[in-house]
């Protein structure tokens, strides 16, 4: 009863939470749900941890460490706590799924308590690596594709993904004093913080969020070989998922890159094309 409350749980997490991305697709095969789902909520709850609510940096960093503790029973093949645990314990063993991508996520999540700036990209990729890259990891290792070409188109599509969350959510990170944009790149086009806080779209912003939407746009297509070397359901879903990034990168370019006033969202008629697009590219 508790493996099936957390699976269930797990999944109403996975279709009610806003994203832009397909999660625990209905595409996908039923066979592969449940354990997608698993690892959302997983990630959802612990991101959560990192964002949502008034805790103050300590209290978080404890919930955080709650959950490392509770990937250390799984990793010492005891018996965690929770009953989410025990369920994710269960499909992680089930599945043959390595730990690491697990701590990565949350090495990423505790690095939002406390890294607010990035001087460099070089900086932003190496959070990238730790915040996203593990889900796509972990989705191969579900699919039994972790070839290690298949790891590196894979870790192109999700930091792709990142810095597109980023390019949109500029506003909303800003609210919760954070700032993905590299500051040595802020400075080379004139970019102040205080723009961002006016949702001032002058001088050089739009050159700068060109270069920022082109950068994050060849790294997706970098990647993109790997909706065709998936091959079934699982390769409509990555395609689908790339279209979504692409979509959202138009969205972006077309409003000038002006996420302020028109925060682009996926809309009935773009998941449409989407999807034409990524039956057509098989």
């Amino acid at each position: 009863m508790e493996t099936v409350d957390a699976t269930r749980d797990s999944l109403k997490l996975a279709q009610t939470h806003y994203e832009n991305f397909p999660v625990a697709s209905i595409l996908l095969p039923r066979h592969l749900r449940e354990p997608i789902a698993l690892i959302y909520a997983f990630a959802r709850q612990a991101d959560d941890f990192a964002d949502e609510g008034d805790l103050p940096p300590e209290e978080r960093l404890a919930l955080l460490d709650g959950f490392r503790k509770e990937l250390d029973c799984i990793a010492a093949q005891t018996v965690p706590k929770t009953g989410f645990f025990r369920t994710l314990a269960a499909m992680i063993a089930e599945r043959n799924l390595p730990l690491t991508p697990f701590y990565e996520l949350l090495d990423a999540f505790s690095q939002d308590v406390v890294k607010t700036r990035y001087e460099n990209f070089g900086e932003v990729m190496s959070y990238c690596r730790r915040s996203a890259n593990p889900i796509g990891r972990l989705l191969l290792h579900l699919y039994g594709e972790a070839t290690p070409r298949n790891l590196g188109y894979a870790d192109a599509i999700c930091a792709a993904l990142q810095l597109i969350n980023f390019l949109q959510d500029v506003e909303i990170d800003y609210r919760k004093n954070r700032i993905y944009f590299p500051l040595d790149e802020m400075k080379k086009y004139r970019i102040e913080e205080n723009q961002i806080a006016t949702k001032d779209t002058g001088g050089l912003w739009w050159t700068f969020m060109q270069f920022e939407i082109e950068r994050a746009r060849r790294l997706l297509q970098s990647g993109a070989p790997l909706g065709i070397a998936l091959k079934g359901r699982i390769g409509l879903e990555m395609r689908l998922i790339i279209a979504g990034g692409e979509r959202i990168l138009s969205k972006l370019h077309k409003r000038r890159g002006d996420m302020f006033n028109h925060r682009p969202k996926l809309t009935p008629i773009d998941w449409v094309y989407m999807l034409y697009r990524a039956v057509r590219a098989k």
